[in-house]
């Protein structure tokens, strides 16, 4: 699918995610004027009619408008994770279903593998359990997603796909204390703790737990790559093919910020799921997708984002 004349509506294209994939899109040759970027202020997509107005006249639709957080925030709001990502999705999909609209580009997650997926997490072992506790009402609203996105592609041949992309990281970042995940966390916390001359920082759980990151500019490639080539019914994985275990993390974020403090680890807080890397094969086969970034590389890059909006 040539994107050059399509119109795109990016729901959350203001966003971390967002921003970048509406990047990609110009720089494919997409008109600005071609790029539909509803903002949450003005239209509220858990309503029916919000739905129905935003996807009017629009070609196709990448949907990565989301509540989301890390565990503090997954376990404060369970509720409003649920429902405002289910119905946000749910909705937009019935409403793009029902206009002339060529391709819906769903954006799932990794919290919706189950809690002890054998690693690298492969698609096929989406549905062999229960997502981990702390994160699972969040992963099954998006995993509604893939159930919707499957059935309308067999009952109205409606063209939808779902991506799986791994836990993002890089500038524009989302810092907050309340809501943030756990590499923008720690830069803050490392940086609050230089400021005041602190000789330590207070990580949640025990570190023994494993993740992958993708730098958020390649999975904005990543999605702009399966909206141009990808049209099948099966969810793919995006990832880096890299897992560090988050007690290694901290060591890296340390080192690259010369903080020489002392790590105290609160096990009375949780680790979240114990590892989590994806075997990404299949977007490679599939669209032709490979991380490109450094780990420590894009680490430097959001770090000095960060830096750079405190000054």
């Amino acid at each position: 699918m040539r994107l050059k004349n399509k119109k795109i509506l990016v729901t959350g294209g203001a966003g971390f995610l967002g921003s970048f994939v509406v990047q990609k899109l110009l720089e494919r040759g997409v008109p600005k004027k071609n790029i539909s970027i509803p903002r949450s202020k003005d239209l509220d997509l858990r309503k029916w009619e919000n739905c129905v107005k935003t996807v009017k006249g629009q070609d196709i639709v990448i949907h990565l408008a989301a509540v989301v957080g890390g565990i503090g925030y997954n376990q404060k709001i369970p509720g409003q994770m649920f429902y405002d990502n289910l119905m946000m999705g749910a909705q937009l999909m019935e409403a793009t279903r029902q206009t002339s609209v060529e391709k819906f580009v769903a954006i799932g997650t990794i919290c919706a593998y189950p809690k002890h997926t054998p690693v690298p997490f492969a698609e096929t072992s989406l549905w062999h359990g229960y997502p981990e506790e702390t994160n699972a009402p969040y992963g099954l609203a998006k995993k509604m997603l893939l159930v919707q996105a499957q059935a309308y592609r067999q009952q109205y041949d409606f063209n939808a796909i779902y991506l799986l992309p791994v836990n993002l990281y890089g500038p524009g970042d989302n810092f907050s204390p309340e809501s943030s995940h756990v590499i923008p966390a720690l830069i803050k916390k490392v940086v609050d703790a230089q400021k005041a001359g602190q000789k330590y920082i207070d990580v949640w759980g025990t570190g023994k737990a494993s993740r992958e990151f993708l730098y958020v500019e390649d999975c904005a490639e990543g999605i702009v790559l399966a909206t141009e080539k990808y049209d099948k019914s099966g969810p793919v994985n995006l990832g880096a093919n890299r897992e560090i275990k988050i007690k290694n993390l901290v060591k890296t974020v340390c080192k690259l910020m010369d903080f020489k403090g002392e790590v105290r680890w609160d096990k009375t807080k949780p680790d979240g799921q114990p590892r989590r890397m994806v075997d990404a094969t299949l977007a490679k086969k599939e669209f032709g997708f490979r991380s490109k970034t450094d780990f420590e590389k894009g680490l430097k890059k959001t770090i000095e984002w960060y830096l750079n909006q405190l000054t």
